[in-house]
């Protein structure tokens, strides 16, 4: 396989149009019009306009993994202690409020980015045998216009459940929309990724920065399995989704590479745009990455850093318990730092024992400030949404489903990395290895904005037995430091509309 390279994208669009407003309707270059679209450069310079809207504040820069983290069942909010932060008595304890600010600011981020998709997507004509290379690159543009559309609504679908499907540029007359069924949503985002990964130039030929066209095959695999496993009313019985799901994963399988190194990649100079990372967000010095900041310690560095999101303690334990000699164990969590203010070393938990909320849990490693002496709170860490990896675990865990024999070599790969074999539960038959590959998830993936949809994605009974229980019921848990998770009420499953959607959308009332 050829080595990929890809390189820092620098997004150069004005910042006067990412700020300020949470309407729907955004100034050009967003809006069709002649000069937006008249050249490929200025077509282009229109689509890094839709990229950025992933690296704002409210989405992968912060709220994305506030929100997720926060109530994926894994995570506490560092913000506050377990009996006085509303966060950690709401969102974290699966009970979040239409009110809740991250809930608010995630929503309008995404479906600003949708409106900045729609704009491309109403405005670019596909070239149905594009022989030139303006007719190759309007094509790409146009395909990540549909994969960006794909991507967000796959978000929102999850995450809420019935959403409004926007799909024109929105107008005055077309702000006030109703909620469209799951099922059509869901068509929409096959659809869309579809023509994505058909009009997207494909590994090797994409654009430095960017995805190809392999990401809009990996994002169909997800969709495909996310349907295998749900209610009725959503997906078609005469479907075979586990097939779907494999037949689009093969066609990533093989074109990226696992690092030789699991820690390499958490590190800024060796982690960012490497063989093993599909689809990533790029940040820089421009739009450097605030979530620095949401998982490093206090007073950790000499910059400013918040610390605001730490592990259950359970999350560890099993990990540990499970893989004792696990190197990715060091690489996800954080226990024992120097305080750069008093020289001290601050330990938590498991270096230390759960005596009060201060100590009572790890923080996450991956995306912990490694520089002591940085004294500006963020850095150029991309942040990874899909990466070989992953796609691995789906394939072993899609194998099992299908029986096709093929489910150990797959996860093999991904444990000869760390030096492991597969734990005693894959050896169980069918449901031991479901079981087993549904904690493997955790052990590679933790924190990496998968949690709160893969702990989800096998319905309510799944969540409730192999996630809120075990929080609750766990050796560990003390009232006076864990939040206690909601149990046997399925709003658990979706995040509550956001009060602004209800307050100013005149056709959703709840």
């Amino acid at each position: 396989m050829k080595d990929m390279k890809i390189y820092r994208l620098i997004i150069l669009i004005p910042m006067v149009f990412f700020i300020g407003s949470c309407t729907l309707q955004e100034s050009p270059p967003f809006l069709s019009n002649e000069s937006a679209f008249s050249s490929l450069s200025n077509a282009r310079s229109s689509l890094d306009g839709v990229y950025n809207g992933l690296v704002q504040y409210g989405y992968m820069a912060h709220f994305y993994h506030y929100t997720t983290d926060g109530n994926s069942g894994f995570f506490v909010s560092g913000k506050g202690n377990r009996n006085t932060h509303p966060d950690n008595l709401n969102l974290c304890s699966l009970k979040p409020l239409p009110a809740t600010p991250s809930i608010e600011r995630l929503w309008q981020e995404h479906y600003k980015t949708i409106g900045r998709a729609n704009d491309i997507i109403a405005s670019v004509t596909e070239n149905e045998s594009p022989q030139t290379e303006d007719e190759l690159g309007y094509n790409d543009v146009l395909g990540h216009a549909y994969f960006i559309r794909a991507y967000n609504y796959f978000n929102l679908v999850r995450l809420w459940g019935e959403v409004p499907l926007r799909l024109e540029p929105t107008t005055v007359e077309t702000v006030h929309m109703a909620k469209s069924r799951e099922k059509d949503i869901y068509a929409q985002i096959i659809s869309d990724a579809n023509m994505a990964k058909k009009l997207m130039f494909p590994v090797g030929q994409q654009r430095l920065g960017y995805p190809a066209a392999e990401a809009a095959n990996m994002l169909l695999a997800k969709v495909y399995m996310t349907l295998a496993t749900a209610p009725d009313d959503i997906k078609d019985p005469n479907e075979n989704y586990w097939q779907k799901a494999y037949d689009e994963a093969k066609q990533v399988y093989g074109k990226y590479a696992l690092l030789d190194n699991y820690g390499t990649m958490w590190t800024e100079t060796g982690g960012n745009n490497t063989i093993e990372n599909i689809f990533e967000v790029q940040f820089n010095d421009i739009q450097p990455s605030n979530f620095a900041r949401l998982f490093t310690a206090a007073n950790a560095t000499k910059g400013k850093t918040w610390g605001r999101l730490r592990i259950n303690a359970e999350v560890y334990d099993l990990h540990a318990d499970t893989y004792p000699d696990d190197i990715r164990i060091a690489e996800t969590f954080k226990s024992e730092f120097i305080n750069q203010k008093n020289g001290k070393t601050v330990k938590v938990y498991p270096s230390t024992k759960r005596k009060n909320f201060a100590s009572g849990f790890p923080y996450l490693y991956k995306y912990w400030e490694k520089n002591v002496n940085n004294t500006a709170g963020v850095n150029m860490k991309n942040f990874i949404i899909y990466r070989y990896a992953d796609l691995l675990l789906m394939l072993a865990e899609i194998s099992n489903e299908l029986q096709n024999g093929e489910e150990f070599g797959y996860l093999q790969e991904v444990l000869d990395r760390v030096g492991l074999t597969p734990q005693p539960e894959y050896y169980t038959g069918q449901e031991g290895f479901r079981n087993a590959i549904m904690k493997e998830y955790r052990f590679e993936l933790l924190g990496e904005g998968h949690d709160w949809f893969n702990n989800r994605r096998r319905g309510y009974d799944f969540f409730r037995n192999n996630v809120i229980v075990p929080h609750n019921t766990a050796p560990t848990y003390n009232p006076k430091i864990d939040v206690t998770l909601l149990d046997n009420d399925e709003s658990v499953m979706h995040l509550p509309m956001p009060s602004s959607e209800i307050n100013t959308n005149q056709e959703i009332n709840n």
